[in-house]
């Protein structure tokens, strides 16, 4: 591999550094055995195919502790004595699954006890599983209370069920989501995870997978016959989850907005299969009235159907349900959706086929989707046989991760503050288990512009484990070739990429996300301190910078059109040719190997790649000059190379960004870019808001807070899903009744509030030296508290610039250090202040109150 630098010379080489797989201790698992994978007896396992495992043992007494391990391919729901424990496993790389620890302590009784789990198989692909192979696999230590000790395992004392509730094959809900969930309610074996409950013939001894247990299943012998995998011992490890479980609380909804009929043209089950047009007529009339607070009556005629339309006060995450009391037959159509205009469609079956399908039982129904949504509205299509139904309890199972720190972040504009409270809860919706972007259309963990809110997690939140995880996770995806899916653990861009062998899709693993994988790399080292993580992801760097050494071409510069199976993406609306996105394409990969990969082959010991990495960035950043600076316009032009044939000037504001934050502009001249920047004029591409951050970030480096305010006021706080969902959402225009994402993980108000306009950012890793350069523009008053993992900093702005006071207050073991305007002055220890753009430097003391005055 390599390719020929700008010069001529030798390949750019960066060796080829042996990848570790082994765990590190925090992901270490016990030693499982005898546990057993186990499965339905069968050569094969449809899609979306459950199974119910049962064990059921005695206990002379009560339990003094109770712990153990569980994990399933590919989801399951553990419950024991009838009482739900615990939803997992989290996302995973089939070849590295990782195991739920779990606590039984308090759940297990003297007498007889049931252990339940409630297993899936997707078996097709999942935004948040990328293959796999079936197996499900339980240990658990009882130590009684004399101190002896005994282990429940998975082995062929359990029994298991194929659950017809769900049929066994049923099909894909769309290219990113596998279960379309259909539910029978007269087929499920209600009570089975109770001790009172009678085992019949279905319930059959589980097949043995020879797999180790501490492999993966996707290591055993089990056929795959939709994928036809196999994982490799030498490689793969079973290994202990990272994070902790999801916070779970119950949100009933806010109320009934709406009901109508529906009168079918067509069978039912057709339009929600194939979605024909014109399948039935709304008839707006009331279909429900509420006969007791949170309780609805609907008759049903046998003709018609009835939608009844709930809202939430705010978008969440979590499991939907409610309790139905309905004839036998009764079908009832649960969907979901982020946005709806009330009187708008009649059916919400309008955002990527989101629903799932409960038949019902004789009497009462209680149903909750097996897996989680995002939404807003959520409805009822209730339709079948004549007869009185009757609707209570609808709401969610809110699932939020546990955050060590509440966000503490207050402005004094009603207006920001609320948009500060939409980016929490967008924060909320969009890291759970893995980094996602829009939870509501494919959950996918990225990179890239999906990578930029760790700034927030680890700020605002105080939370390094889940990026902890996401280095891991993410760098997993790297393929044989050297560059990474910039997806992952997912399906897309396996997918994609026999699509693009084929030329079937324009979009493929995008290379741009591996170049901020490097950067999200060095960040994580250098907020927390941490070199053992990054041991995994390191060669996996290496080997990323060697493949894109080998696409440099003869002008110098990296491609970003014709390069086979990967693609270059940078953003969607920014730019109105492949070729103009070349320039932002460069700065970009030149800033990352000058300023987090070399920084971090220096960390790990290797000095003489750390050179390799900063030279060929040079080498890259000067040909990019070369070819895209303006030395009249006296800023980089994207399109400078085809102007002759183009005519008129582009720019970008990735290029215009990453050129100011990364010192790219030759002599410092940052004037032109950031006025650019600032006014957007017609020529420039404004890119859509999760790649917003980079545009603040630089005017705010440029000192041009002002910009930034009136950007948070006028662009940000007025979007439809701040005032309607408490949400960011993913576009600048977005609609109702749409595919349109409106929770987003585009929280870029909340991480520039905290690294921009307070200015915190750490300058040595674990925050051992920090910078703090506040720029309130005419904002009154900002307080905020970043909370590091040496401790919380307080901080605290009011007045404007000449009569401002600024508190700051530090933790134990960090040094503070404070950039201000040469226009005021400080009783303040001075620093050295080469480098700070014109700015004075002070040393800051560990407390107290800091205030900033005119010369």
């Amino acid at each position: 591999m390599g390719g020929r630098s700008p010069q001529g010379h030798a390949a750019v080489s960066f060796g080829a550094p042996e990848e570790s797989m082994a765990a590190s201790a925090s992901e270490a698992l016990p030693d499982l055995s005898p546990a057993r994978w186990i499965w339905y007896p069968s050569a094969r396992t449809l899609q979306n195919t459950f199974l119910l495992f049962r064990r059921q043992f005695e206990l002379p007494e009560k339990p003094r502790a109770a712990r153990g391990w569980v994990v399933a391919d590919s989801r399951y729901l553990l419950k024991v004595n009838d009482k739900r424990i615990q939803w997992g496993p989290s996302p995973c790389d089939p070849r590295w699954l990782e195991a739920d620890p779990m606590n039984l302590t308090e759940t297990l009784v003297a007498g007889r006890n049931v252990v339940g789990a409630q297993v899936l198989f997707y078996g097709q692909g999942d935004g948040t599983w990328p293959a796999g192979k079936p197996g499900f696999l339980f240990w658990l230590e009882i130590e009684h209370q004399d101190g002896s000790k005994q282990t429940l395992v998975s082995d062929d004392a359990w029994r298991v069920l194929l659950a017809r509730a769900w049929q066994p094959g049923h099909y894909k809900r769309w290219y990113l989501r596998s279960l379309q969930e259909e539910f029978d309610a007269r087929l499920y074996p209600y009570g089975w995870t109770t001790n009172s409950f009678t085992e019949d013939k279905n319930w059959l001894p589980p097949r043995l997978l020879e797999c180790p247990a501490n492999k993966p299943p996707v290591c055993s012998s089990y056929s795959d016959y939709l994928l036809d995998t196999q994982g490799e011992l030498g490689s793969a490890e079973l290994r202990a989850r990272r994070i902790p479980h999801m916070r779970e609380y119950d949100v009933p909804v806010s109320g009934l907005a709406e009901s109508l009929w529906i009168e079918w043209l067509r069978p039912s089950e057709e339009y929600f299969e194939f979605v024909p047009p014109e399948a039935f007529r709304a008839i707006r009339e009331p279909a429900a009235k509420e006969i007791a607070p949170g309780e609805w009556e609907v008759n049903l005629d046998g003709r018609r159907g009835a939608a009844l339309t709930f809202e939430f006060t705010e978008e969440m995450v979590g499991w939907p349900h409610f309790t139905v009391e309905a004839p036998a037959g009764t079908v009832i159509e649960l969907m979901v959706q982020e946005a709806h205009q009330v009187g708008g469609p009649a059916l919400l079956n309008t955002h990527w086929n989101s629903w799932a399908r409960l038949l019902c039982r004789e009497g009462v129904n209680e149903f909750e989707e097996f897996d989680y949504e995002a939404c807003r509205w959520m409805q009822l299509h209730i339709h079948g046989n004549p007869g009185r139904v009757v609707v209570r309890d609808v709401g969610m199972r809110r699932r939020i991760f546990p955050w060590p720190q509440k966000p503490q972040i207050r402005y004094a504009e009603p207006a920001l503050q609320k948009l500060m409270e939409a980016s929490i809860n967008t924060q909320h919706n969009s890291a759970l288990e893995t980094v996602m972007d829009g939870v509501a259309r494919e959950r996918q963990q990225y990179s890239g512009d999906g990578a930029h809110q760790l700034h927030a997690i680890y700020l605002a939140f105080g939370e390094t484990r889940l990026p902890a995880r996401f280095v891991t996770t993410f760098s997993q995806g790297m393929t044989l070739d050297g560059y990474f899916l910039d997806c992952w653990p997912a399906y897309d861009r396996l997918a994609r990429i026999f699509e693009r062998e084929l030329h079937l899709s324009k979009w493929g693993p995008l290379l741009d996300h591996g170049v901020e994988f490097n950067l999200d790399c060095f960040y994580y080292h250098l907020y927390t301190g941490d070199i053992d993580t990054l041991r995994e992801p390191y060669p996996r760097l290496l080997r990323f910078a060697q493949y894109l050494a080998g696409k440099v071409g003869q002008d110098g510069l990296l491609p970003v059109e014709h390069l086979g199976i990967p693609c270059v993406w940078i953003d969607h609306i920014a730019y109105k040719r492949q070729r103009h996105k070349q320039c932002a394409f460069n700065l970009y990969a030149a800033a990352m190997l000058q300023h987090a990969l070399a920084p971090l082959c220096r960390i790990m010991g290797d000095g003489e790649r750390a050179e390799t990495a900063r030279g060929l960035g040079e080498s890259i950043q000067a040909a990019t000059v070369k070819h895209f600076w303006d030395p009249q316009r006296r800023l980089f032009v994207i399109n400078r190379p085809w102007l002759a044939e183009e005519k008129n000037i582009r720019l970008c504001d990735r290029s215009l960004s990453n050129a100011i934050l990364f010192d790219q502009c030759p002599d410092g001249d940052i004037k032109a870019g950031l006025r650019a920047l600032a006014d957007c004029p017609p020529e420039m591409g404004l890119s859509y808001p999760a790649n917003q951050g980079w545009r603040l970030w630089a005017l705010a480096k440029g000192g041009r807070a002002d910009v930034v305010v009136k950007d948070f006021r006028e662009r940000w706080a007025t979007m439809p899903s701040v005032r309607l969902n408490n949400t960011l959402q993913e576009d600048w225009h977005v609609e109702p009744d749409s595919t349109f994402e409106w929770s987003h993980c585009c929280v870029v108000p909340l991480y520039v509030s905290y690294m921009s306009l307070a200015g915190i950012r750490p300058l040595d890793p674990g925050f051992a030296r920090c910078e703090i350069r506040p720029q309130l523009a005419d904002l009154d008053f900002l307080e905020l508290t970043a909370f590091t993992v040496k401790g919380p900093l307080a901080f605290r702005g009011r007045g404007k610039l000449g009569n401002r006071e600024v508190t700051v207050s530090l933790p134990d073991g960090c040094a503070g250090e404070l950039l201000v305007p040469r226009e005021e002055t400080l009783d303040l220890e001075p620093l050295p202040s080469a480098g700070s753009g014109g700015l004075r430097r002070y040393k800051l003391p560990k407390s107290g109150t800091v205030r900033l005055r005119s010369v």
